[in-house]
């Protein structure tokens, strides 16, 4: 959430924001509640429009 959202702000969504993918729970919750992390942040970029090529994270590189 952090790379999609900023840290301040993906702290603000994940206890604030009620997602109906994972029961109507906010992301803190349903993360306590032992939802998948994946399916969590799933929930997460249907309700705030995430496109899909932005839903596996950013790329990175590998080194070496």
């Amino acid at each position: 959430m952090d790379d999609e959202f900023g840290a301040g702000y993906s702290r603000v969504l994940a206890g604030s924001l009620v997602l109906a993918g994972v029961g109507g729970r906010t992301a803190t919750d349903a993360l306590a509640s032992g939802f998948d992390p994946r399916d969590v942040w799933l929930a997460v970029c249907d309700v705030q429009d995430v496109p899909p090529e932005r839903r596996l994270g950013r790329d990175i590189k590998p080194t070496g």
